[in-house]
């Protein structure tokens, strides 16, 4: 049987206590689906992709709130960038694999992204 996802990088959540994690925190962990955002018109890093926890909303049709948790490394994110410039966004599916209170706050949530194979 073949894996319907292929293993496509693994890194630290970058400049996660400049956001909203802590809001959200007892909502998430190991397994968590978060949704990647490109922002390119970020200032600090033209290549920028933004991870994203979005709240789940049980009682409304429309999405949930969503939370800014942070950015995928600036000297990780080139390759990424490049594919959501390409406009194949969709191909990738983000979780977390690691949650760490006591650590660095740089180093608290380890994430995991994967790209989707067409079915």
């Amino acid at each position: 049987m073949k894996a319907k996802k292929l293993f496509f990088m693994e890194c630290h959540l970058a400049g996660r206590k400049y956001h909203d994690a802590d809001e959200v925190w007892e909502e998430l962990k190991v397994g968590t689906k978060l949704k990647l955002v490109r922002d390119a018109d970020n200032r600090h890093d033209p290549d920028a992709v933004a991870v994203v926890y979005e709240k789940p909303c049980n009682d409304c049709e429309s999405e949930g709130e969503e939370y800014l948790l942070g950015y995928i490394p600036c000297d990780e994110n080139e390759q990424i960038a490049l594919l959501f410039d390409a406009g194949w966004s969709e191909i990738f599916e983000c979780r977390i694999n690691k949650i760490n209170p006591e650590a660095h706050p740089e180093n608290q949530i380890r994430i995991t992204i994967r790209v989707k194979k067409r079915e």
